[in-house]
């Protein structure tokens, strides 16, 4: 069976989506119809815009859905069994499955983006990658931590990525080395996704999600919260909001659609990330 996987924030690169749009007149219609949408020509910012502009979420989450929705086009990587998306790629793996249409995908993802940042821009936040601890140590060291520090991305075995207060981030990464941790190297972004100092954007999310139509889905979505097979519209919708707040568990979602059946995955987007991930989760998983 195949599985296609869609990538997260972190996967942007200047330049992102130029061969996509040169390649064929539906991809480059597809990709003009992003301007119409958001109302600013984010595909210069794509194609040639500043690095700088490229990281700021605003612009990078819509960037991603998008080179990733043209990517699936110019592939045709339709035919699948089954769909995932790293965080932001859900939104991704969504319209691939026929829950949403591509526009109101990107105009949720523009919303969520600009929710986020607004939220980040709120408190004083940031990420942190732990490597080489088990889960669950990584767990109980943020249990001990004053403040708001959370478990937010379980990339892999032995990679988890968490989140909160940038004084309790800071904290619980000198406990993570004590405790044994390779590294604990703290990341530059500026907010803490997946974690409770969200909630602003998640109330923003889910008034909009609320707002859209959402179809039966052609085939199931494993989810980012739920880690299992999704076809319910009224659960996707559930599980999309919570996720804002609430861990990436990707190791888990992996497994489980190896467990269902995956035998093959093909990464719909910019970069290999997932790719190294999903190595990590099974060496024997293979790539299209």
């Amino acid at each position: 069976m195949k599985a296609l996987v869609f990538p997260g924030q972190g996967s942007q690169f200047v330049g992102m989506g130029k061969e996509l749009y040169d390649s064929r007149k539906d991809i480059k219609d597809l990709m003009e119809s992003a301007n119409e949408v958001l109302g600013f020509d984010i595909l210069s910012l794509m194609f040639s815009g500043a690095d700088e502009d490229l990281k700021k979420t605003e612009i990078t989450q819509p960037a991603i859905f998008i080179h990733s929705l043209a990517a699936l086009k110019a592939t045709n990587a339709l035919g699948a069994e089954m769909v995932a998306g790293h965080s932001l790629g859900e939104f991704s793996a969504l319209v691939a499955n026929g829950v949403l249409s591509f526009q109101d995908g990107l105009k949720l993802v523009y919303e969520r983006a600009r929710a986020m940042q607004d939220a980040c821009d709120a408190n004083p936040s940031s990420m942190a990658a732990i490597l080489g601890l088990e889960d669950s140590v990584v767990e109980q060291v943020c249990a001990g931590i004053p403040g708001i520090v959370v478990p937010a991305n379980y990339n892999c075995p032995g990679q988890l990525v968490i989140s909160g207060e940038t004084r309790a981030v800071e904290e619980a990464c000198e406990k993570m080395k004590e405790a044994g941790a390779k590294r604990a190297l703290m990341l530059p972004v500026n907010g803490a996704f997946h974690s409770p100092l969200m909630q602003p954007a998640q109330d923003r999310l889910a008034a909009a999600i609320e707002n859209t139509k959402f179809r039966n889905s052609t085939i199931p979505v494993y989810q980012n919260i739920t880690t299992t097979s999704v076809s319910d519209p009224e659960e996707i919708k559930k599980n999309l909001i919570a996720q804002l707040t609430g861990p990436v568990r990707w190791t888990q979602s992996v497994q489980n659609m190896i467990k269902d059946g995956a035998t093959k995955f093909v990464e719909v987007g910019p970069g290999k990330t997932l790719q190294g991930l999903i190595k990590k989760i099974n060496a024997e998983v293979v790539f299209s």
